[in-house]
């Protein structure tokens, strides 16, 4: 992706979460060049992933393939002594037309809330014990306290307001209803690890390659400057 695209995808999730009244923590408005500055004090912010996050899949296709995102809150499984918050929150920015593949997570089950905007849809499907997708078994489906089942690949509709759980091993994709515009999500989940806990069916990547043209409006979390050792 281009920088410049990354900043405009950034802006417009900075937009809408100030369209729909959800202020963001201080390190989401920090500059590249403060980052620079920025001691230990903020060591869970870097280790934790916290911050401004961006994904193509690695198709080079982000209108198409992808969403822009906010870590709020997280854990570090790898680090737990250190990091002992066993939950995470995100908010998620999708656009008419961009697609969140297919996938499950071993370790995290999660919330996604629509927080406003258009409806999204998420279709599910069970695994099988291999982990490849059951395209036969009906799917219990958990929305805001209640319970029942709906064939395979069915997409449920969120509307502002409402919410799914997504257990372990659920795959899930998710897209925007046409016509429905922008959607701000929330994800609410155990500790999240884009590196060990995603089960991409088929693969895919999850951060971009970057093309400078021109500077960052926000680093992203994987940008982060290194520290030298306490």
């Amino acid at each position: 992706m281009k920088r410049s695209e990354i900043n405009n995808a950034l802006k417009e999730l900075e937009a809408m979460c100030a369209e729909y009244r959800f202020p963001l923590p201080p390190f989401c408005h920090f500059t590249p060049e403060q980052w620079q500055t920025l001691g230990h004090e903020y060591d869970e912010v870097r280790d934790c992933m916290l911050g401004w996050d961006i994904t193509d899949y690695g198709k080079g296709d982000f209108d198409h393939f992808g969403f822009s995102l906010i870590t709020i809150r997280n854990g570090n499984r790898a680090m737990a002594d250190k990091y002992p918050k066993v939950y995470a929150e995100k908010l998620l920015y999708l656009k008419e037309g961009q697609y969140a593949p297919n996938h499950f997570h071993w370790y995290k089950t999660e919330d996604i809330i629509n927080r406003g905007g258009g409806n999204v849809l998420i279709r599910v499907y069970n695994s099988l014990p291999d982990e490849e997708i059951d395209y036969a078994s009906d799917v219990t489906v958990h929305t805001d306290g209640r319970t029942y089942t709906v064939p395979a690949g069915t997409q449920i509709r969120l509307t502002p307001g409402e919410s799914i759980h997504i257990q372990q091993r659920l795959y899930h994709d998710f897209s925007v209803e046409e016509g429905s515009g922008p959607v701000l999500l929330g994800e609410v989940s155990q500790c999240n690890d884009d590196n060990t806990d995603n089960r991409f069916n088929p693969p895919v990547g999850r951060f971009p390659a970057i093309e400078e043209d021109e500077p960052p409006y926000r680093l992203l979390c994987n940008e982060y400057p290194a520290l030298d050792e306490k």
